[in-house]
């Protein structure tokens, strides 16, 4: 249960708390919430900065890198005093700068099959923040077991990508991506794409936590494309044979 805000915290989150779809009890709720966020970069950086300042319990991030002058035209939590650090150091600092009613833990540690499950522990929600599809698969594993969302982000070039998969209610990650695309090498990447992107997300998670149903992006995809401005929502289904969640699984 969680405790009565404070008077400075209703000052905080006045201008969300007016809203109808937020409202005190909205607020408690994202106070009891537990998040888990894979990577601070581009995509890390912008929906941990939202998910932190909107008041959420607790944001679990993990990062194994460490920050360099190349990732500082759109990974917004890093500066440049902050080169050669872990990012995950320099996300913490600023994150509980930022909101110290906000519990952040940041984790300089690699994800993989033997420790996902672990680190996204008992979160609510698992935020993708990363840039691959190995650890987007182990991602989605953990999301299935676990039985909770997964808040999907991708960027590359001028386009980006958002989307929801809940574990029986619509396409997971597998469903989309079987096999993946070859290794291109790092994309080009302007900072505003996984801006919008990382916001998308973090609204998205939002909407999840306090209870708005319709703004979940479930068994849609919403693409982006910088280059022309247009937005187009794909509509998605299920693959019944699916080797991580299909029906027609032996």
């Amino acid at each position: 249960m969680s405790n009565p805000m404070s008077k400075e915290e209703a000052l905080r989150y006045q201008r969300q708390v007016i809203l109808p779809q937020i409202g005190e009890e909205g607020q408690k709720k994202l106070q009891r919430s537990r998040i888990f966020l894979a990577g601070l970069g581009g995509l890390g950086s912008v929906s941990a900065y939202y998910l932190a300042a909107a008041g959420v319990g607790q944001l679990r991030a993990v990062d194994k890198d460490r920050v360099e002058l190349g990732n500082l035209n759109r990974q917004l939590l890093h500066h440049t005093d902050d080169i050669g650090k872990p990012k995950a150091e320099s996300a913490r600092r600023k994150l509980q700068n930022l909101n110290p009613h906000c519990r952040v833990e940041a984790l300089h540690e690699t994800l993989d099959d033997d420790n996902g499950d672990l680190l996204v522990g008992d979160a609510h929600v698992i935020v993708d923040g990363t840039d691959n599809l190995k650890t987007r698969k182990i991602l989605n594993r953990v999301s299935l077991k676990k039985g909770i969302p997964f808040f999907f982000g991708g960027v590359d070039g001028l386009t980006g990508m958002a989307t929801t998969f809940i574990p029986g209610k619509t396409p997971c990650f597998e469903c989309l991506f079987p096999d993946g695309t070859p290794d291109k090498g790092p994309p080009g990447v302007l900072g505003p794409l996984p801006g919008i992107i990382g916001a998308l997300q973090a609204l998205a998670v939002i909407n999840f936590l306090v209870g708005v149903p319709h703004g979940l992006l479930m068994s849609r995809m919403l693409y982006v494309d910088g280059a022309t401005m247009n937005f187009k929502m794909i509509e998605m289904g299920k693959n019944s044979r699916c080797r991580v969640c299909g029906a027609d699984l032996p």
